[in-house]
Parts: C-alpha cells; sequence; structure tokens
C-alpha cells in the first residue's frame, strides 16, 4: 500500500473528513430524542457545539509546542493548519453549553451526540490513516506485528486503527448500557466522554509529539484535566440519584 492512498482522486483526509462530518450530522437528526429538544433548539445546539469544536481543535493544537507557536504568532498558516480532536470535543463541550444558555435550554442534550460523534470520529480516523505520514497521527515505531510502514520503511504503531477499534468496542458497551436504562440524563455522553480521554491519555505515550509538560504533550494534558471534571462529574451525579431513591 503506498501512502497517501487516493480514493477517485480525491486525498483521503479531505475526503473521510467531509464524509466523517456530513454522515455524523445525518446520524445527529435521525437518531436524536425528537422528545427531549424540538428541532430549532436543536440546531442551535449544534451550531454552538461546532463552533466549539472548531475554536478548541485550534487552540489545543497550539500548546502541543508553546515555543514553536510563539514563534509563529504572526504565521498564519501555522496557526490554522492544525487541530485536535481532543480539543474539538471539549471545545464543543464549551460551545455546546454557551448555546443552550444563550437559548434558555436547561435539560442535558449531550446523549444525543454520542452516537454521530463515534460513528464521524471513526470515519475520521480512516482518513487520518490512508494519509500516512502526512497526518502526524501515526504511532512511535514498533517491531509488534500490527506495525504499519507508511512509506519510509518503518513500521510504527498505527494509531488511528487503535482508536476506530477502541471507539467501536466504547459504542457497543455504551448501547448495550443504554438498554439497561441505568443511569441519569446525560451519563451516556459522560461516560463516552470519560472512556475516550482515558484512551487518549494513554495512546498518546506511544505518539512521537513533543512531550514539554513533564512527561506529557498537550493531548494529555488536557485529558487529564477532562478525566478530572467527568469522574467528579460522574461521583456526583451518581451521589443525587442515590439520595433521590432513598428520599
Amino acid at each position: 500500500m503506498h501512502f497517501p492512498v487516493y480514493l477517485f482522486g480525491i486525498h483521503p483526509h479531505l475526503l473521510f473528513e467531509s464524509l466523517a462530518y456530513f454522515i455524523g450530522f445525518r446520524v445527529y437528526l435521525y437518531t436524536r430524542n425528537k422528545e427531549r429538544i424540538p428541532l430549532d433548539k436543536a440546531i442551535w445546539v449544534v451550531v454552538g457545539a461546532t463552533l466549539g469544536a472548531a475554536i478548541g481543535s485550534k487552540v489545543l493544537y497550539w500548546f502541543e509546542s508553546p515555543v514553536k507557536t510563539v514563534e509563529n504568532w504572526n504565521n498564519i498558516i501555522y496557526l490554522v493548519e492544525g487541530k485536535t480532536i481532543v480539543g474539538g470535543l471539549l471545545g464543543g463541550l464549551i460551545g455546546v453549553e454557551s448555546a443552550k444558555k444563550c437559548i434558555g435550554w436547561t435539560r442535558s442534550t449531550g446523549d444525543d451526540f454520542v452516537l454521530p460523534l463515534t460513528i464521524g470520529m471513526m470515519i475520521g480516523r480512516i482518513g487520518c490513516f490512508l494519509t500516512g505520514l502526512d497526518d502526524h497521527t501515526y504511532g512511535t515505531p514498533t517491531t509488534w506485528i500490527m506495525g504499519i510502514d507508511f512509506g519510509d520503511g518503518i513500521k510504527r504503531h498505527p494509531t488511528q486503527l487503535y482508536e476506530i477499534i477502541f471507539l467501536l468496542l466504547l459504542i457497543i458497551t455504551l448501547t448495550y448500557l443504554k438498554r439497561k436504562q441505568l443511569g441519569w440524563e446525560g451519563w451516556l455522553f459522560q461516560l463516552f466522554m470519560l472512556g475516550y480521554l482515558i484512551f487518549r491519555f494513554l495512546i498518546d505515550f506511544i505518539k512521537p509529539t513533543p512531550h514539554p509538560y513533564f512527561i506529557l504533550n498537550n493531548i494529555q494534558l488536557a485529558s487529564l484535566l477532562g478525566i478530572i471534571y467527568y469522574i467528579a462529574l460522574v461521583l456526583k451525579k451518581q451521589t443525587e440519584k442515590r439520595r433521590e431513591i432513598h428520599a
């Protein structure tokens, strides 16, 4: 296989990123809980999520190499070219909460995003994998059987494929838990975020990115903060649910 793998003459990153956004949005419209939030307000939530994700993905990328970012503060190409999924998720969360405040909506909307996000991220990672070295999402060199040569003669961890497999297992698990109806409104999204952030915190130890924050990189630092937040939130919600049961 020669990377990048063009399909129908289209660069894989552009093709699969476009498919991820299109299919993810269609899945959201089809699977969202129509009784939880009306369509007119749901669209504003999506707008907030999109804008927040766009900003968050860029801002977190700038912290990958703070020194390099400072050196290129006036380089527009450098400032706009990179993005991160973790930054997009956390920025999207802020965007959604901001949009909800603007439209006066107080109920949780996160559960409706779990399936669309998972599908979109899996599709997007296919594009990352097929792009090869140019995408900079591969792992460190390895002699493991899963190692992939992306074109320079060095076998590396295909961390894009690891993420696809993890997301598939995560959505299967969350779908099972959803059928059991064990939690509270918003708990599926909280578990999704917690699971994915833990995965990213661990997988980035085998990514050849700068680790300027002691032994951590920008993704791991943001993931760690997110993990702490969601653990505290889940524990709080569990305590509230127990009180309701015993009230």
